[in-house]
């Protein structure tokens, strides 16, 4: 599956945007999908997932209660909303995709399933 994340952009700290990641290929039902973010000199971390098939989610404790994940199938697209967004925010955004529970991508790396190109969110202060 090939997949490619957009809506990132410049926000002021407080302000909203929400992300989507457009699939393109089969979509298996026991695949999820999730978001990560990495900024310059650290790892890439697990924002959140999604499960194709159902509505269970994960979140990650940074964003409980600010981010929502969401899909729909019949676009092949996830989205995450991000609100009340923080400078902490700020990172180059990534969704991913493999088999398995959302909380398996939690220990997902670069290395395994299929990840889009990232999309830039920069939150000012």
């Amino acid at each position: 599956v090939q997949l490619q994340a957009s809506g990132g952009g410049l926000v002021q700290a407080g302000g909203s945007l929400r992300l989507s990641c457009a699939a393109s290929g089969r979509m298996y039902s026991s695949y999820s999908v999730g978001w990560f973010r990495q900024v310059p000199g650290k790892e890439r971390e697990f924002v959140s997932a999604i499960n194709w098939s159902d509505r269970r989610t994960v979140y990650a404790d940074p964003v409980k209660g600010r981010f929502t994940i969401s899909k729909d199938n019949a676009r092949n697209t996830v989205f995450l909303q991000m609100n009340g967004l923080k400078p902490a925010d700020t990172a180059v955004y990534y969704c991913a995709a493999k088999f398995g529970s959302p909380a398996s991508m939690k220990g997902m790396t670069p290395a395994s399933g299929s990840w889009g190109h990232g999309t830039q969110v920069t939150v000012s202060s």
